[in-house]
């Protein structure tokens, strides 16, 4: 199981009115807002149906999650009496903080490019197709496009080489540091190797849907309105590989959405805490 199977946390199917939300990723949104910094903090299941139900998530669903993700090393169980408490494995740590580093500090604009790019190429026997498969999702993850079929590109300067050899391909790709000739046309070469308007296309929706929230004025569940939020922002960045702002469309739609983002987020982050605090109860990994 890789980090991208872990974090494509939506349906592939999305309407204007936002993608539609598994419950793994409300689940994996819950734990990275209430978990993640306590360490060893683990939560009751009652605790977790409860908040879950506030985004439409049933019970019967919320506990099949909680054991799917404790077989795929996801998460943890502890019995305290007659109640079971769920708490974070290494692996899902890890996960998180990537998510939280792509969601809390790297932002969804580029403005500060210095003019590199990370080039990767690979080839790999046809047989290799779930090794192929692996590659490209977690280059995806990473900010690269397909350049050619077998050679990658990525904005920056992208430590890639931990993520070749977890998956044991280190024999089979080459990674290159380089800048661009003054011939090569970035703006050509942006516009053949991503698709932008399917990337500005989650943009907008999500800018909308929670531009609407705001303007409703609708904070009666900081807890609920939180987690459905991170969970639809990281939905939306998952595939922006944060492309130079330069060599974007001046309207580009990630800026004003990433405004909004944080908007919403400065308005329910203290009032989700004190709920949060109210509602779950809790124990310590033995």
């Amino acid at each position: 199981m890789e980090d991208d199977d872990i974090l494509d946390t939506q349906d592939t199917q999305d309407s204007s009115e936002g993608p539609q939300q598994r419950p793994q990723s409300l689940m994996l949104a819950f734990f990275g807002n209430h978990v993640l910094e306590e360490g060893d903090l683990c939560v009751y299941s009652g605790s977790i149906i409860d908040v879950l139900g506030r985004v439409g998530i049933g019970e019967q669903a919320v506990r099949s999650t909680l054991t799917r993700m404790v077989n795929r090393g996801l998460l943890m169980r502890q019995r305290e009496g007659r109640k079971m408490f769920f708490g974070l494995t290494p692996q899902a740590t890890r996960v998180l903080q990537d998510g939280r580093t792509r969601i809390w500090q790297r932002g969804a604009v580029n403005d500060d490019w210095d003019g590199s790019w990370t080039l990767l190429g690979f080839s790999l026997p046809d047989s290799w197709k779930r090794q192929r498969h692996d590659l490209r999702s977690r280059l995806t993850w990473s900010g690269f496009g397909a350049l050619y079929s077998g050679l990658w590109i990525a904005p920056g300067n992208v430590d890639v080489a931990a993520i070749v050899s977890e998956l044991g391909l280190a024999a089979h790709v080459k990674i290159f540091h380089a800048r661009a000739d003054e011939a090569t046309d970035i703006e050509h070469m942006v516009r053949d190797t991503w698709d932008l308007e399917s990337i500005a296309a989650r943009y907008v929706t999500f800018d909308k849907r929670w531009t609407a929230h705001l303007d409703a004025g609708s904070g009666d569940d900081p807890i609920g309105t939180r987690l459905r939020l991170v969970s639809e922002w990281l939905w939306t960045i998952r595939t922006d590989p944060r492309l130079p702002a330069r060599h974007l469309p001046p309207d580009w739609p990630a800026r004003p959405a990433r405004e909004t983002f944080r908007r919403v987020a400065d308005q329910t982050a203290r009032p989700a805490q004190g709920m949060a605090r109210e509602l779950l109860e809790t124990t310590r990994l033995r």
